[in-house]
């Protein structure tokens, strides 16, 4: 009794939720996104993550594998919570986050958005239609953006110009519009449905009726046996990534020693991503610790085909031109295979196989000496084990991989954590240049698992109370050519990271990245020559909580690029950003204005900055040249359970009168946009 009156009176003394950057989690999304290039698969992570700030998790109920899916969480973090959970008994308040030693004010900032605690837990409900209307819940989102200038793809085009080049302008409107409904149920029961245009796809008019895109699921957990059941559209992953997954892969990042892939087997696809999913049937059956896995997949892919042949697949999701719409949907594919795993706290071994198929369609990408291993052919299969063994202070994990091809890729980590204040990983990887996963992501510096090797090392410390240090190194080599690189090559990237959080108010970081690639330089007419580039970023951020419903959040970026040619050619670049963020406790506003400043030498010099959007919508644009960018969000709770956000971004270029290339071409200096989205929860 009294430890409940102790942690209540400090719920209302120290509210944590009000004190801490709840938005740390958003900061942690902006540094993986200035090290991908696969947006589909972070704005996918993105929209996880929101989902779940609107369906946290009850931490007295939560399981290891619910934290596990959230990816800045360390596997000693999770352990310690649920040990503290043990022994402690439930939680009164997240302020008892607080007294988890392996916690240090960073994670607790992390964490906070995605937990919350109540009512003492109880077992399930049963599965009944009272219980069904009266306990589930609901949630529609109806979402609206629209550009204010006059792209060139929306321009008026004679019908005799038209005829000869239907590609010159788009076939649809220029607004961009998606409706999303979720129902879920104790989380055993999810179904869902979306639907979406992008901006210049046709919505209601000769060309169509409707929208371009349409997605459904039901998704079982957690019904006797069956640990999981999809139906409809699904996302797969299984070991660290080297045959297939539709998880975002961290990395390179602050957390240096969690590049772990940890989610294995099946969630619902409940996004705009017209990409990385499946459409068929999945599930897994579990006996005590073994599981077993096994899924199918139908889909039609968007491919110019000639002849039952195609050079590449169209991913971009994108049907706006008479071209695109050629290419829609003409190429099925069918995939299939299973997982079987043994799974305990300490120990888990994995086999995974897939196949897929074109039928009788047959990929050929046109010959040219980078390409020479890629994949040609209308069927291939992948088979790997994985494992994961560890104790207290070391954890070892990884995934070998055979592709059809007769090649092989492997994946090791070795992660020592002798205190919670210390951690270290070394990671190796080698994908042969053979090697073939068209549903691989694993980690690496190529966007696909093959020709690569490398050595990363990370080393995570805090040497003080209130600092922290990260650091990380990564040594790799390229066996064979890579596109714009006509020559074996190799490269280094460096990253140290100084991070100071004296409390709830104040939290600081500096961060210096060296990375050094190679490519091809012309030197002379049709003569090409392998040298060395070299970028270096530098970034200060500053965040100061004014009171819990004013925050401030301030930073310098700054680059320098060098390449070596004929003489040594150096480019420059830095963006200055100040956001403001107000939250009122009462009253039912929120906003947050942003505003940057950035002056940089050309498109090697680009900056990208984060900025707040609306809920389930990721949005880091990067920008180069000269100008200044506005942006101001606002969200409006109308009722309890009805809320209608928006958001208006304006940029203004100090160097150009044309922005944007192509179709997406704006006859002005400046450009601006409106984002709405109305939810309804029920």
């Amino acid at each position: 009794m009294k430890k409940y009156i102790i942690y209540t009176l400090l719920l209302f003394i120290c509210p944590i939720r009000a004190q801490v950057n709840t938005n740390q989690w958003m900061e942690y999304i902006e540094e993986l996104a200035e090290e991908t290039e696969n947006t589909e698969m972070l704005e996918a992570l993105f929209v996880e993550l929101s989902d779940r700030t609107q369906n946290p998790f009850d931490l007295n109920r939560v399981t290891r594998e619910e934290l596990k899916r959230l990816p800045f969480l360390s596997d000693q973090q999770i352990e310690s919570l649920i040990a503290f959970r043990e022994k402690q008994g439930e939680f009164v308040s997240i302020y008892e986050l607080k007294n988890i030693p392996a916690l240090d004010f960073q994670a607790i900032s992390l964490i906070v958005p995605f937990v919350y605690v109540g009512e003492a837990a109880v077992d399930n409900l049963p599965i009944t239609v009272d219980n069904l209307l009266k306990r589930g819940k609901n949630e529609l989102i109806v979402r609206y953006d629209q550009g204010f200038q006059q792209k060139k793809g929306y321009r008026f085009q004679p019908d005799s110009i038209l005829e000869r080049y239907p590609n010159r302008k788009y076939l649809g409107e220029a607004f961009y519009h998606s409706v999303q409904y979720a129902y879920t149920f104790d989380e055993r029961i999810q179904w869902g449905v979306v639907a979406e245009k992008d901006a210049g796809e046709p919505f209601w008019n000769k060309y169509h009726k409707g929208y371009d895109y349409y997605s459904g699921h039901l998704f079982l957990k957690e019904m006797g046996r069956i640990k999981s059941l999809a139906i409809g559209d699904y996302k797969v992953s299984f070991g660290q990534g080297l045959v297939i997954s539709n998880d975002f892969m961290p990395g390179r990042n602050a957390l240096v020693t969690q590049v772990e892939r940890r989610n294995n087997g099946f969630r619902r696809h409940f996004s705009t991503n017209e990409t990385d999913f499946f459409r068929g049937v999945a599930t897994t059956l579990a006996w005590d610790r073994v599981e077993v896995s096994l899924f199918y997949s139908y889909r039609q892919l968007d491919a110019k085909l000639d002849s039952g042949r195609f050079t590449t697949l169209k991913t971009d999701g994108l049907h706006r031109t008479v071209g695109d719409w050629e290419k829609r949907r003409t190429l099925p594919m069918q995939t299939f295979g299973g997982n079987i795993r043994y799974v305990s706290p300490d120990l888990c071994v994995g086999l995974t196989a897939l196949g897929y198929t074109f039928g009788r369609n047959r990929m050929e990408p046109q010959d040219q000496p980078y390409n020479h291993f890629y994949f040609r052919g209308s069927s291939n299969a992948n088979v790997s084990v994985d494992y994961m063994i560890k104790n207290r202070r070391i954890k070892i994990y990884g995934e070998t991989a055979l592709s059809g091809s007769g090649a092989w890729a492997s994946l090791n980590g070795l992660q020592f954590t002798p205190v919670s204040y210390i951690s270290f990983l070394f990671l190796h990887r080698y994908y042969d240049k053979h090697y073939q996963s068209h549903f691989g992501s694993a980690f690496g510096q190529n966007s696909t698992v093959q020709n690569e090797q490398g050595v990363y090392t990370g080393l995570q410390l805090t040497p003080f109370p209130y600092w922290k240090l990260s650091m990380y190194a990564d040594v790799f080599r390229f066996p064979w050519l890579k596109y714009g690189v006509d020559a074996p090559s190799s490269g280094k990237e460096y990253m140290v990271q100084l991070q100071y959080t004296p409390g709830d108010h104040l939290s600081a970081y500096i961060r210096y990245r060296y990375r050094q690639k190679e490519k091809n330089v012309n030197e002379e007419e049709r003569t090409y020559t392998i040298l060395p580039y070299t970028q270096q970023r530098l970034r200060f951020q500053l965040t100061y909580r004014f009171s819990p419903s004013v925050f401030s959040r301030s930073s310098v970026d700054g680059v320098f690029y060098a390449e070596e040619k004929k003489g040594r050619e150096t480019h420059k670049g830095i963006m200055i950003a100040q956001s403001i963020g107000w939250k009122p406790g009462r009253l039912p506003l929120q906003g947050d204005l942003y505003l940057a400043w950035f002056y940089t030498d050309d498109y090697n010099t680009r900056i990208s900055s984060y900025e707040r959007n609306l809920l389930y919508s990721f949005y880091m644009p990067s920008f180069y040249g000269r100008g200044i960018r506005l942006a101001a969000t606002f969200r409006w709770d109308i009722l309890k359970h009805l809320s209608f956000s928006f958001k208006i971004a304006h940029t203004r270029y100090a160097d150009r009168d044309l922005i944007g290339t192509g179709l997406e071409e704006i006859e002005s200096k400046q450009k601006t946009d409106f984002y709405g989205n109305l939810k309804w929860k029920f």
